[in-house]
């Protein structure tokens, strides 16, 4: 039965997001209904659909108590909306529906898995937020809340593990039909650990083991933690909270760690052997993945970062976009993401520049636009004089734009938005330290209105970032101080003439 508190959730969600025309939003990334927007939650293949929620506060552009906004796609770039899937309507989970996964069990409902959030009161007079794990089964439209939650809560938890820090279970079903799920707990040396949990039927759950514990390496507590098998090697992705930096490997504040290892299922440990961060743009955080009945591994993520939320006004109807989902793969021990490949069915209007010569600023004919897909392959003009550096600037007119700069010299890429319209101090600059290939570098830069994501070199690195700039910035230039010579092909990214199929995915 639906909650009075989920229906009125519903029916301001329908009533207000007329307020947002189709031009004001991202082309084919998933933004908000109206309101707030962060992690992605409960993404999964239900019924021959992709199905996507998210954390989501629909009464304001900044976050409030956490619901669980609901969207359905064929093809991961057209998006629809469904009605808000959960609300904060139970003693358990008043203060908050937060993150959490999706599985199919196996009489064919939905299962989702949520943390619940209650406030409470210390004695010293602050207030802490007890977190417990929490289900709700349903159709694909509707959920209805066990009976039984919460199905995970302090007493299920390790020795010196906090209550107040234990969040985002992520679970998979194994082969042998049960079921898994990790979660993100702060421990007792004050940093992350994450915890396995096992279940014979998605409601009944018991702790395993502590898969890994952080040990106050990467940043304090792990949030969002998933967990996969892919190309051979054991993978746990997270988002660490208070990052130090490690060179250029990772970023202050709230980050994202990949570990690349083995899994010994006789102790239920996971020994890692390759840490990297996801992505090493400002705008990126808290991914979940899926396998797609294809066999693919798809991972989405929110494209914002803590730190930088300042970039939207209170006063702008939504706020909060997802990243484009992008497949992931293991590569020399390395984790590597490419876009999904049903992008390329939205491109069209193809222009190539073969060996072109760049010194200084030129501008192309026909290079231009907010919805691009652009691959660029840059070598020295002069190897026995290496350039000093080279820049693409997009989103650009005479007051505005987004650059990304790569000096070969230091073999360091930097993507800078301090010009694209921000008026806070927030996050604006980020670099990575790409292999140094002697100027040469191979880049894809999808543009969608309000957000640019560069992989670099094949995928081997991503950056990702949002920028609110006036749409009517459609320019792109190139600039080198010394000599480039570039191949570059470009294409508009249409979304009106790729319709996916009625068919769905699993057609």
């Amino acid at each position: 039965m639906t909650s009075q508190t989920l229906r009125e959730a519903r029916k301001y969600e329908e009533a207000s997001e007329k307020l947002i025309s189709k031009e004001d939003r991202p082309g084919f990334h998933l933004s908000v209904r109206i309101g707030w927007l962060n992690d992605p939650n409960g993404f999964s293949v239900y019924n021959g659909m992709y199905h996507l929620f998210y954390q989501y506060h629909p009464y304001s552009s900044h976050t409030g108590p956490m619901h669980w906004g609901h969207a359905v796609s064929k093809d991961l770039l057209h998006w629809n909306y469904l009605p808000a899937a959960l609300a904060p309507d139970e003693f358990y989970d008043r203060d908050g529906c937060f993150s959490g996964s999706a599985v199919t069990l196996e009489d064919g409902r939905h299962l989702l898995m949520y943390t619940g959030v209650i406030r409470e009161r210390q004695k010293d007079g602050g207030i802490c937020e007890v977190q417990t794990q929490c289900v709700a089964v349903g159709d694909g439209t509707d959920y209805e809340k066990y009976e039984g939650n919460p199905v995970l809560d302090e007493t299920h938890l390790p020795e010196g593990g906090s209550r107040f820090d234990f969040r985002d279970p992520k679970m998979w079903k194994t082969e042998d039909g049960t079921y898994r799920c990790v979660v993100g707990n702060r421990s007792a040396d004050g940093s992350g650990q994450i915890l396995l949990y096992t279940s014979k039927d998605g409601f009944q759950w018991e702790f395993k083991n502590v898969l890994i514990a952080n040990r106050n390496r990467f940043g304090s507590m792990w949030e969002c933690p998933d967990f996969f098998y892919l190309d051979g090697k054991w993978v746990l992705l997270t988002s660490p909270q208070d990052m130090l930096p490690q060179g250029f490997e990772y970023h202050n504040g709230n980050g994202t760690l990949c570990l690349i290892g083995d899994y010994d299922p006789k102790t239920d440990t996971f020994i890692e052997q390759h840490d990297q961060a996801i992505d090493y743009g400002i705008d990126f955080y808290a991914p979940q993945t899926i396998e797609t009945s294809d066999g693919r591994r798809i991972m989405i993520g929110w494209m914002q970062n803590w730190d930088a939320c300042g970039i939207r006004t209170p006063e702008e109807p939504w706020s909060g976009q997802m990243s484009l989902p992008r497949e992931l793969f293991i590569r020399n021990g390395r984790l590597y993401q490419a876009p999904v490949r049903e992008l390329d069915a939205l491109r069209k209007n193809e222009i190539a520049y073969k060996n072109k010569s760049i010194s200084g600023e030129i501008r192309l004919q026909g290079i231009q636009g907010r919805r691009v897909d652009m691959e660029l392959v840059l070598s020295p003009g002069d190897e026995e004089n290496l350039y000093q550096k080279f820049a693409v600037r997009f989103a650009q007119n005479a007051q505005y734009r987004t650059s990304l700069s790569f000096r070969p010299h230091e073999s360091v890429l930097k993507i800078d938005r301090k010009f694209s319209g921000s008026r806070r101090a927030i996050i604006h600059q980020r670099r990575c330290l790409v292999k140094d290939q002697k100027g040469k570098l191979k880049l894809r830069i999808i543009l969608d209105s309000f957000s640019a994501e560069i992989f670099v070199n094949d995928g081997e690195q991503v950056l990702s970032v949002t920028m609110y700039t006036d749409l009517d910035a459609q320019d792109i230039s190139f600039f080198a101080d010394g000599q480039v010579l570039m191949d570059i092909i470009k294409y508009d990214l249409d979304m009106e003439g790729s319709n996916p199929s009625d068919r769905g995915i699993l057609g």
